[in-house]
């Protein structure tokens, strides 16, 4: 298993349109062959950039998700609201702890 991060800046014009996408496609991408995780987050400094983590069982399944339908689809309609250039890494999980919530 492995992580996928991809940074997303977008125009501040167009931040609720690509809210509103996601929460359409959300499901939908989690539920991909493959995929065990998905988080959107949003930076605190920036709130025109976000962060999508999700976990893979393998490379295999992600190329799998990039050549999907699915995928061409939401990027085609994601890709105009950008105001930079996509960002994206796959990483290997080093550590992990349990979150601790107060």
């Amino acid at each position: 298993m492995f992580v996928r991060i991809v940074k997303m800046t977008f125009q501040e014009e167009k931040i609720e349109e690509f809210l509103s996408r996601f929460e359409k496609n959300r499901n939908k991408i989690r539920n991909s062959e493959g995929c065990r995780f998905l988080e959107l987050y949003r930076d605190k400094k920036n709130p025109n950039i976000f962060f999508t983590y999700s976990y893979w069982e393998s490379e295999l399944y992600l190329e799998q998700y990039r050549n999907s339908d699915l995928f061409k689809s939401v990027w085609a309609n994601v890709k105009p609201l950008f105001d930079a250039k996509p960002e994206a890494w796959s990483v290997d999980k080093v550590y992990s702890s349990e979150p601790i919530f107060v």
